[in-house]
């Protein structure tokens, strides 16, 4: 009998089968309040770090985005916000976090330009040299097998597409990497006890920062995906970071 494959759930080991019906879970438990809660734990740095990624996506008119894992819609609303005549496609695996973005008000306002989409970032359902720009934003830590994820990316960009993932990554300085995990570890599952009511999906958020790639290690996999001129950013000294690569 064939060996299972296994990957990480967090600090867990699972069966690779098993790992995107756990995700799953969590976005599904912490739906109504990922929002509230992203703004508590980063004391809203992630809304800063959203404009960043705008800023150096650089919309245009009359791109389309297809933008993955995009849950309740904060990148699909900053992109069309910043490029008239532009269109908006939001895929993420989770139903009930596609419905908390489309009560949003842009969602309203943007809707004629704007697509909502269950769907996996493994195997995603569009032909090829489908869009123009493909974003990520902390989700591709959370994908089974990230290699698989990023070459769906470079299948559905158009030649002269560009790919930008926003993540969280590592700092470069080990005892503020230890400061920074000493919070992570002990403070966030407790902010998710306090405000969304599940201490458990949000010590599974802080494990899967831990197991994600470096900085450099990230941009390897991109390159091994057939993207060009790849490089990144790092945003608070590396508390997040910002990859880019082209299809070229």
């Amino acid at each position: 009998m064939a060996e299972q494959k296994t990957t990480h759930f967090g600090s867990q080991t699972v069966a690779e089968v098993d790992k995107a019906g756990l995700v799953h879970g969590v976005f599904t438990n912490v739906a109504s309040k990922y929002d509230v809660m992203n703004d508590v734990m980063s004391l809203g740095i992630h809304r800063l770090w959203k404009d960043a990624m705008m800023d150096w996506l650089a919309p245009r008119p009359g791109q389309r985005l297809l933008d993955v894992a995009g849950g309740t819609g904060d990148i699909a609303f900053r992109f069309l916000k910043r490029a008239r005549d532009a269109e908006a496609v939001v895929l993420d695996m989770t139903e009930s976090m596609l419905v908390e973005g489309r009560k949003r008000a842009e969602a309203e306002a943007q809707a004629d330009r704007l697509d909502w989409i269950v769907g996996d970032a493994m195997a995603l359902p569009f032909e090829d040299d489908s869009f123009d720009r493909y974003t990520i934003s902390f989700g591709i830590r959370n994908v089974t097998r990230i290699e698989d994820a990023l070459s769906e990316a470079f299948r559905v960009l158009r030649p002269g597409g560009r790919l930008v993932v926003l993540e969280f990554s590592q700092l470069p300085n080990e005892g503020l990497q230890k400061a920074y995990d000493a919070y992570s570890f002990n403070v966030i599952p407790w902010m998710g006890q306090l405000v969304a009511g599940d201490r458990d999906s949000y010590q599974y958020l802080v494990e899967s920062i831990r197991e994600f790639p470096d900085q450099e290690a990230f941009a390897a996999m991109i390159r091994d995906a057939g993207f060009e001129n790849v490089s990144y950013r790092n945003l608070s000294m590396g508390i997040a970071a910002l990859h880019s690569g082209w299809k070229i």
